[in-house]
């Protein structure tokens, strides 16, 4: 049985080499380095990660440049001097690498763009947009991501505003479906899915909610309420789709945006899409045993866990491990993250690849 600061350390893997520009560090780093042209530090690429595309160089130099630093240090930067040629390129790496299948996690190809910022240069506003890429090939690069999380919760009759939320609320829990490519089976938040590029956040989250619970957007929108953010940078393990020979120990640096929706019974979430294989509508403590037995997807716990926090169910009085807790909900990613105001996404421009002359396993 997992404790909660179990439940956040799960997510909460990865660690860092200090500092990324030290030469005075002795050892070889852990990772390689996703940078920009001026330098700014993208994304976390595992060592194996590096080799794979090392090894692919001559078909993959048009879309990606690499460099050594003493020690050991080895940066990748996306080619391009545009967003545009940038997004073209970046998605140029993923469509050769998925067609010379050196990596198994892009056989989970989405179609789906997602965005990766950089730090917009010396004195710039906010972040800017560094390109957008296929949503696979963001864990192999080891950059930042976004999401929408939505606890869907129900008020029990007769609970007054002193009354115990622990023994009043009931939750809204969906089980995904056993095909899902990643955590299939597994337990999951009421509504949850990630932030495609051209979206803001309550888009994405009404969005899903009538795909995912067949929600009405008048009823989201009317009732859903913006609770803040967590984040974390977790290891890719075998249940996101590692048992399935996809790669192991990839960075996932992510950001999800929370939100309650407080219903009555009238309200019935149901699946809409193949995502979702059913929903149950669970008791708090029923919720509690069934993170701690390790049932819920492992970023999911971590939206419980806020949500308990801030609806007073968990305190610093009930909880040992609360203050490490609530600090590893809320990780400094170390990367870019974006400005609030969304950009019209670019267009990838069509890539020729070169015909393949091996597979890599």
């Amino acid at each position: 049985m997992s404790s909660n600061l179990d439940l956040v350390n799960a997510c909460n893997g990865f660690q860092p080499d200090i500092p990324l520009r030290a030469s005075s560090n002795p050892r070889p780093p852990s990772y390689c380095y996703l940078v920009n042209a001026t330098g700014d530090l993208l994304g976390y690429l595992t060592r194996e990660v590096a080799q794979r595309i090392d090894d692919e160089m001559d078909a993959v130099s048009t879309f990606v440049s690499r460099r050594v630093h003493e020690p050991e240090h080895v940066y990748y930067t996306i080619n391009g001097l545009s967003v545009a040629q940038r997004t073209t390129n970046a998605n140029g790496l993923a469509q050769a690498l998925r067609a010379r299948h050196t990596f198994k996690v892009l056989d989970g190809w989405r179609d789906e763009q997602y965005a990766v910022y950089s730090g917009g240069g010396h004195g710039a506003r906010g972040r800017t947009l560094e390109f957008t890429v296929e949503r696979a090939m963001t864990a192999l690069l080891g950059v930042a991501t976004y999401g929408v999380h939505m606890t869907l919760f129900v008020r029990g009759a007769g609970a007054g505003a002193d009354a115990d939320d622990s023994e009043t609320l009931q939750i809204w829990v969906p089980r995904r479906k056993h095909s899902k490519q990643t955590y299939a089976g597994m337990l999951d938040n009421s509504v949850a899915g990630g932030i495609a590029f051209g979206e803001t956040p309550w888009e994405s989250l009404v969005r899903e909610a009538h795909e995912e619970a067949s929600l009405p957007a008048a009823l989201v929108q009317a009732r859903a309420r913006p609770c803040g953010v967590i984040s974390y940078i977790m290891l890719r393990g075998a249940d996101a789709g590692g048992a399935r020979g996809g790669e192991q120990g990839l960075v996932q640096p992510e950001c999800e945006y929370v939100y309650d929706m407080e219903v009555g019974p009238d309200v019935i979430p149901a699946p809409n899409d193949d995502e979702v294989e059913e929903y149950r509508l669970w008791s708090v403590p029923q919720v509690q045993v069934a993170m701690r037995q390790g049932q819920f997807k492992p970023n999911c716990a971590l939206v419980l866990l806020d949500f308990f926090f801030r609806h007073g169910i968990l305190t610093a009085e009930n909880e040992h491990d609360y203050l490490q807790i609530v600090q590893g909900l809320h990780r400094s990613l170390d990367l870019p993250v974006p400005v609030p105001i969304p950009v019209p996404a670019p267009v990838p421009v069509p890539v020729t690849l070169p015909e393949p002359e091996h597979a890599s396993s």
